[in-house]
């Protein structure tokens, strides 16, 4: 074989290395597709403003620059550009509306908290070396530190955790509410998901449990749907002693936030609280049901990165059930993917 046959062989084995990772090593495209977002470029462009100049002037950027970016979203199907300097939306780019209800414009926008999760992951060397949140390392301090500081980013972060109202919808009909007469959301955040739960069940009512800003933002959610005269808030931690006598006591997407020993101390004051006749019911999602390996891996990693947190099974959250004083009695699958552990004293 010729020195010129393996230099051949040599250069066509580096550039299938190059095509064969390209798809999973490329952080141009993504990181462009944020700032798209949180420029709302396809709003600006649908709204009539498709010209450069003017695009860049609504946006308040620098012309070149965004030019430059929105080419590397063309040539990876994200707009098109049908005449020099002007822009359009295509089916790909749409989807970044503000008004799409897929909700993925607040998911990806760099000035919210969708977009400043996944910045958390410019730290995951971080996380690898030393088994630690990189969300500290990158943001200054730890996660619910940082949002209880910034009041503008924890709304962001209640409005991204409620973005998805057909999945608040999914989770609150996979359980019957039918033989209760009170229910306590623990960590309800805005209150999207009890809102949900009385909005359909006139007989209920409900007590919101969350930090003391995080309550008044559930108190205008509530109020704002006629619901506030069947609610009580309560502002503190759910590490504290928590309301007693509920009927039910409903932690949707906030064990996975912690580690073992955190995730057991929350699920115990449920469990206090609920006494002997009350029920504990865990909401999570993502794989936990075991059937998305993709899912859980992703938000297993993303928990640990953000919080500390992590993912679990089905048999994972038995063992903590089991040491909070809790025993599983049910568990239930909805249609999109929300899992419903139903638990009693134990």
């Amino acid at each position: 074989m010729t020195n010129d046959t393996n230099l051949a062989a040599a250069e066509q084995n580096c550039a299938a290395a190059w095509h064969t990772l390209a798809p999973v090593m490329d952080l141009i495209t993504p990181m462009a597709l944020r700032v798209a977002a949180t420029l709302r470029l396809a709003d600006l462009i649908d709204d009539g403003v498709t010209g450069m100049a003017e695009l860049a002037q609504r946006s308040g950027s620098d012309p070149d620059a965004l030019g430059r970016m929105l080419r590397q979203l063309v040539v990876r199907g994200v707009f098109t550009e049908p005449e020099p300097d002007v822009f359009a939306v295509n089916e790909l780019s749409a989807l970044l509306r503000s008004d799409h209800p897929s909700g993925m414009r607040t998911w990806l926008d760099l000035d919210g908290f969708g977009g400043q999760m996944d910045l958390a992951f410019t730290g995951l060397l971080h996380t690898v070396r030393t088994g630690k949140p990189a969300w500290e390392r990158v943001f200054g301090a730890p996660f619910w530190q940082h949002l209880d500081a910034d009041p503008a980013l924890h709304a962001s972060f209640d409005a991204t955790m409620s973005a998805s109202p057909e999945y608040l919808t999914d989770a609150a009909g996979g359980y019957d509410w039918s033989d209760f007469r009170h229910v306590l959301d623990i960590g309800g955040g805005d209150a999207s998901l009890l809102a949900e739960v009385l909005r359909a069940r006139p007989w209920l009512r409900g007590t919101l449990v969350d930090l003391p800003d995080t309550v008044e933002r559930g108190r205008q959610r509530l109020a704002s749907e006629g619901l506030a005269e069947r609610c009580e808030l309560v502002g503190q931690s759910f590490f504290e002693p928590l309301p007693a006598g509920g009927d039910v006591y409903v932690l949707r997407g906030v064990v996975h936030d912690w580690d073992d020993d955190e995730a057991v101390a929350i699920l115990r004051r449920c469990a206090e609280a609920a006494g002997e006749s009350g029920r504990v019911l865990i909401v999570e999602a993502h794989g936990t049901s075991g059937d998305d390996p993709a899912s859980f891996a992703e938000m297993n990693l993303r928990m640990l990165v953000l919080s500390g947190g992590r993912e679990r099974t089905l048999d994972d959250y038995r063992e903590l059930v089991a040491r909070a004083g809790l025993r599983v009695t049910s568990t239930h699958v909805t249609p999109l993917d929300n899992v419903l552990i139903d638990c009693r004293p134990g």
